[in-house]
């Protein structure tokens, strides 16, 4: 849980970030249904009772996406432990919620209902901006085994990869094939989901260290990345 934080909530290059964020067109927008299918099966492969998508604004962290918690559209950005997640070098930071391990938030809403986990990916545009995080959240604190952090960080470049598409299509009033791509998508993550929840009643857990169980999660994986690589693609390049 050891990280490098600066002394400061707001980065030195925080406007050049902001700029990024806002250029996709999604802080502070109602939430839909592509980015709640990819935190539920996040939840389910980590078996945590919270999962969610945020977005680190000026002052304000919004959750795009929330699967579990509290009815809430996000935190102020000190209360937050993803505005302090953005922070570090690190894809994948990990924390207990003691005051200790938060120096630069106040984690009284987590503590309040008992939470005690965080694992969180960033969110990285092209140009290297964070935007956010794709966070799991629970009561009871565990490292994050390899296996673990390797498949929060594809989910997190598969979630990044979503919003860039859901711009390209909104940026070009393209709303109904936006509408289509979320088709698609949504289909292969209902089928992961199912997949998911066989292995888990399999098992009583996913297991990564499991390697035909690694392989299957991994083979869902490449399936959502190969609908979205086909879909960035210019339309001249598309079959």
């Amino acid at each position: 849980m050891s990280h490098n934080y600066p002394e400061s909530l707001i980065p030195a290059d925080d406007t050049a970030r902001l700029r990024t964020l806002h250029q996709f067109q999604i802080v502070n927008t109602t939430p839909e249904l592509i980015f709640d299918n990819y935190t539920a099966w996040a939840a389910q492969l980590f078996n945590v009772p919270i999962a969610l998508i945020s977005l680190v604004d000026a002052d304000y962290v919004w959750f795009k996406s929330r699967t579990g918690g509290p009815e809430v559209n996000g935190l102020v950005r000190n209360e937050s432990m993803c505005s302090e997640a953005i922070l570090t070098g690190e894809r994948v930071v990990t924390s207990d919620y003691k005051p200790e391990s938060c120096s630069l938030i106040k984690p009284d809403v987590a503590q309040a209902i008992g939470l005690n986990f965080y694992a969180g990916a960033a969110l990285i545009a092209d140009d290297g901006a964070r935007l956010g995080m794709l966070a799991v959240i629970g009561k009871e604190y565990r490292e994050p085994i390899p296996e673990e952090i390797e498949v929060l960080v594809r989910l997190a470049d598969l979630v990044t990869q979503t919003i860039a598409l859901r711009y390209q299509y909104l940026a070009a009033d393209q709303a109904a094939e936006w509408d289509d791509a979320q088709d698609a998508l949504k289909l292969a993550l209902d089928e992961n989901s199912t997949l998911t929840r066989y292995l888990a009643t399999r098992s009583q857990c996913i297991d990564l260290t499991d390697p035909e169980v690694a392989q299957l999660i991994a083979r869902r994986l490449d399936g959502v990345g190969k609908v979205l690589r086909k879909r960035l693609q210019p339309a001249s390049q598309r079959v």
